[in-house]
């Protein structure tokens, strides 16, 4: 019997996104209802609901060559570096070669084989199932930044801090810990607060609230720096996003506006720095710079002012 294979996608972060999708619903003059994906031309008064956005994946592991010893490969969609991992669910006669577990750092696009699998010796009977998880970001077990960070604010905008590193109501967490929320309106500026290049746009999301239901519903945008560090920044407003995947910023670029989306009890802008640590997003210290040149950690109710940098 040839071997067998089964992936089964372990994920560890928010990675999937797709197109914003609406459904638009009128009646004609003779009194029909219809019901489109796309804007109708009609005079008629339309109702427009926002629907659910597919999941898109992003990152795969696929299988290449003979049955007999086939070879794996991974394809990474992100403009930015993967982690991923691999390891059997289930095998029995069956080896891989290099051995599993084992993690590989995937660059954007299409890899060469990763790793073979093949029956035990002259064994005629083999089988396996793999598990695979992959975390963004290349691995940086010891880093410690020390670039200071713009207020993502627009220039002379000026708000306050409402939750600072530690705060007890959602900062609890390895990913953002070392987080600042900035309480404004829905619909202000956000600006980058440092260059980098956007792996990852998440603008579809409509709803909030404070059950864990809406943890991953956030509209936001993950920019990854010349260090391997990422900026994110979360709770965006829908369908306002005006970067994409694979654009290069400048610090103090308009990058969305504020929104309300996600898990939150009101319209704010969630700031992080992560890095991937262990096969996990894990936030670190930063600071931010203002006008006068001195740089500081984010402190609660102090008011950031946007600046030109």
């Amino acid at each position: 019997m040839r071997g067998q294979h089964l992936l089964v996608l372990v994920l560890l972060l928010l990675s999937t996104s797709a197109a914003a999708k609406k459904l638009y619903k009128y009646q004609d003059e003779r009194g029909l209802w219809h019901f489109t994906d796309k804007p109708p031309v009609t005079d008629r008064a339309v109702e427009v609901r926002q629907l659910k956005p597919a999941a898109k994946q992003w990152v795969r592991l696929e299988k290449s060559g003979d049955d007999s010893q086939p070879d794996f490969y991974a394809i990474n969609q992100y403009p930015g570096p993967v982690e991923i991992e691999v390891d059997w669910e289930a095998h029995d006669n069956v080896i891989a070669m290099p051995e599993l577990p084992r993690r590989f750092v995937v660059p954007p696009g299409e890899t060469s084989a990763l790793f073979s699998v093949a029956g035990v010796g002259q064994a005629t009977s083999w089988s396996f199932t793999l598990q695979y998880r992959y975390v963004i970001g290349q691995p940086l077990p010891d880093y410690a930044g020390a670039v200071p960070y713009l207020p993502p604010l627009a220039s002379g905008g000026r708000f306050q801090v409402t939750q600072a590193f530690g705060g007890e109501f959602s900062h609890q967490d390895e990913q953002n810990r070392y987080a600042v929320d900035i309480m404004m309106p829905v619909g202000t500026p956000v600006h980058a607060a440092r260059a980098g290049l956007v792996l990852e746009v998440e603008d579809d999301h409509f709803k909030s609230g404070t059950q864990q239901a809406y943890a991953n519903k956030a509209n936001s945008i993950r920019i990854l720096h010349d260090d391997g560090s990422m900026a994110v920044y979360a709770h965006l407003e829908l369908e306002k996003a005006q970067v994409r995947p694979g654009l290069q910023v400048e610090a103090g670029e308009l990058i969305g506006y504020s929104g309300n989306t996600g898990f939150t009890t009101g319209p704010h802008l969630h700031f992080a720095v992560q890095v991937n640590r262990g096969m996990q997003l894990v936030s670190v210290p930063f600071e931010f710079t203002h006008a006068d040149g001195h740089t500081l950690p984010p402190r609660f109710g102090e008011w950031l002012e946007g600046f030109k940098p």
